[in-house]
């Protein structure tokens, strides 16, 4: 295993442009079963969980060319759908939680979907009801291999669309059902559906490849149903976790930074979360100007002048893949910061790691932490960690960064799977940083 070597306490500067979205990628390129023709997928991430996806197309017989390193084309016109119950693919599809999405272009366009229970960070419970019980809704027959951890849908004479109310506004599910709807028979409507922007970026370019989704960035999808889907070209937006990061970053290194070409349209409650924290940000044309925060950053409390609360929902409320980055931020704040984590129940569980490094935190519940922040009059303190998750892993890379000595990071892995070069990117900023 890899590990970091970071020398904190060092104040950078300069520009850093985000990669592309890893959450969009992992639906954009399960979409491209959909159709026989080719797809152009522009602004891929370079990260290890898609490149494991790109590799698991390949072995389902998608054939693939690389444009560059970023952009990629695809063509679905010799899938080989009974790898999917092999052996390698059941080690294959459960070492990547996105894997799950390949199910729905599958089923719809070849009648049949497998995938064995999928990996990921082990950040709490993430169940796959929605993904089936929509698949049903449309007309698949489910099965599952309760030994070997199998999933399978099969709808031998094709999907019917239906009406249906999720249980729960999941943004893989919701990407799941589209993806198999565009080819049923019939009309699917789809209330409580995710509207995050990568499932608004997913529509699009269903649309762009003659799909017919209406109510796009609403709850309320409305699908008609087509016979087959063409070509397209198609262009990844940044990522959005990744520019929230490089924000935290900026303000606990009290750093001038930065951020190119962010989609400022596409970032909702982000900009505005960090403010409350005391955060400057300018908006410089479609660029984010961070300027160096030398006297700090006070926390704003609510307007009755209680704790200021900042807690996870469905878009458009506030990404939980930000929540680990806001709680770093906070403990160099002025002012103290209740985090309520709401969707999953392991993901503040890597603050022992930071209350070790000197951080004033109360674990309340596994749900819910508050953060005394320093002020900046008391630095983080190096030490060894581990990087549980993605999300946790670039937490504490950012505490690292800004910690008295020199900290090791290992398990780097985590941080690998969703985060392109970073140690390359930061070194270009003048992190001190080294991959051993």
């Amino acid at each position: 295993m890899g590990v970091f070597k970071i020398e904190g306490g060092v104040s950078l500067k300069g520009e850093i442009t985000p990669q592309g979205a890893k959450n969009e990628a992992l639906q954009i390129l399960c979409a491209v079963l959909l159709t026989p023709e080719k797809v152009r997928i522009n602004n891929i991430p370079d990260i290890i969980d898609i490149n494991k996806l790109i590799t698991l197309l390949d072995h389902l017989g998608v054939k693939i060319e690389r444009n560059s390193s970023s952009s990629v084309t695809f063509q679905a016109d010799q899938v080989n759908v009974s790898y999917l119950e092999t052996e390698e693919f059941k080690k294959e599809g459960g070492a990547l939680r996105g894997s799950i999405m390949i199910v729905g272009p599958l089923l719809a366009r070849f009648g049949r979907g497998y995938i064995p229970k999928p990996g990921g960070d082990k950040i709490g419970r993430r169940r796959l009801d929605t993904h089936f019980e929509g698949f049903i809704n449309l007309g698949a027959k489910f099965r599952y291999n309760r030994e070997d951890h199998f999933y399978g849908v099969e709808a031998e004479d094709g999907l019917v669309g239906a009406d249906m109310l999720l249980d729960e506004a999941s943004v893989t599910g919701t990407a799941n059902i589209v993806m198999a709807a565009v080819l049923a028979k019939g009309t699917t409507t789809v209330y409580n559906a995710a509207c995050e922007p990568y499932l608004q970026q997913l529509c699009k370019m269903l649309n762009s490849m003659g799909a017919k989704i209406s109510g796009v960035g609403s709850n309320l999808l409305t699908i008609q149903g087509v016979e087959n889907l063409g070509g397209c070209e198609h262009t990844i937006l940044p990522d959005m976790i990744e520019i929230g990061s490089w924000i935290g970053l900026a303000a606990m290194t009290r750093s001038e930074i930065t951020i190119k070409n962010v989609s400022w349209d596409n970032l909702g409650l982000i900009p505005n979360t960090f403010r409350k924290l005391g955060i400057t940000l300018e908006r410089r044309g479609d660029d984010i100007y961070i300027p160096a925060h030398t006297d700090g950053y006070e926390v704003k409390t609510d307007i009755d002048g209680s704790i200021l609360t900042i807690a996870d929902a469905p878009w458009p409320g506030f990404t939980p893949d930000l929540l680990s980055i806001v709680l770093v931020v906070a403990t160099q704040a002025k002012g103290d910061v209740l985090i309520h984590q709401k969707m999953f129940e392991s993901r503040l569980f890597f603050v022992d790691k930071l209350i070790d490094m000197g951080a004033k935190i109360m674990l309340c519940d596994p749900h819910r932490a508050v953060v005394m922040g320093h002020n900046f009059q008391s630095q983080l303190k190096a030490t060894t960690m581990s990087s549980p998750d993605i999300r946790a892993g670039i937490s504490l890379l950012i505490a690292a960064l800004s910690a008295k000595g020199t900290s090791t990071i290992q398990n780097i892995e985590q941080i690998d799977r969703g985060y392109e070069r970073i140690d390359e990117r930061l070194r270009a900023i003048g992190a001190k940083i080294e991959r051993a």
